[in-house]
């Protein structure tokens, strides 16, 4: 059996797949309480616009939002963070395909399983359905914090032009400010990570206390 053969029908017995296991499940531990953050302020901040006329206290979670409260040193955080979600999607990506006969079963969740087994499965089909948007949350979240290096990869001449019109940009698209229907679509999507933060960490959980060291990337029974 060759090596992408294994990886079609037996994608848990590929030590590539073991090594990016590993790291998927300790970043996500490691960075489990600022995604789940996150996920909660950002979906309120889609309807900035609407609460900043009310007493509700919209500045202070944009503040946390953007900068965890701690001006710039939050704002370095916050693109630590995004950069751990943009690996946890690259990883989760490759880690997720589940074998040819399995494929089918890890799009949906079986809601009369064990609790185990619904962490789990709700883990793999969020993942894979919220997928795109994790990721674009997770590279604008970069740019929002290290706008420097992007301008320079692109070699633009305008820096600051390009810097406001790029800002400006992914803040739209982070937050889906482009009609009502998809402020309502981003902010109930925006939890998708709270409750991949939650289920992940379950996992790690389940699997250091139990111990399951012959096949760590094995799906629960």
């Amino acid at each position: 059996m060759t090596a992408w053969q294994q990886w079609l029908q037996h994608p848990e017995k590929s030590s590539v797949r073991d090594v990016l296991f590993q790291i998927h499940l300790w970043v996500g531990a490691g960075a489990a309480a600022y995604i789940f953050l996150m996920s909660i302020s950002g979906s309120v901040i889609v309807y900035r616009n609407e609460l900043s006329s009310t007493r509700f206290p919209i500045e202070w979670i944009v503040n946390l939002h953007a900068n965890l409260l701690f001006g710039p040193t939050g704002r370095l955080v916050n693109g630590i963070g995004a950069i751990c979600l943009t690996s946890l999607c690259l990883t989760g990506v490759i880690i997720w395909w589940p074998g040819v006969k399995n494929w089918r079963r890890s799009l949906t969740v079986n809601w009369r399983a064990h609790f185990a087994r619904i962490s789990w499965d709700l883990h793999s089909a969020l993942g894979f359905w919220c997928f795109c948007f994790l990721l674009v949350w997770g590279i604008s979240g970069i740019y929002f914090s290290f706008p420097q290096p992007f301008n320079a990869f692109f070699l633009v001449d305008r820096a600051d032009y390009f810097t406001d019109q790029g800002l400006f940009w992914l803040s739209e698209l982070h937050f889906g400010r482009f009609s009502w229907l998809t402020e309502v679509l981003w902010s109930i999507l925006g939890l998708a990570p709270a409750v991949l933060a939650f289920t992940g960490v379950f996992i790690c959980c389940r699997r250091v206390i139990f111990k399951k060291t012959s096949n760590p990337n094995t799906q629960p029974d």
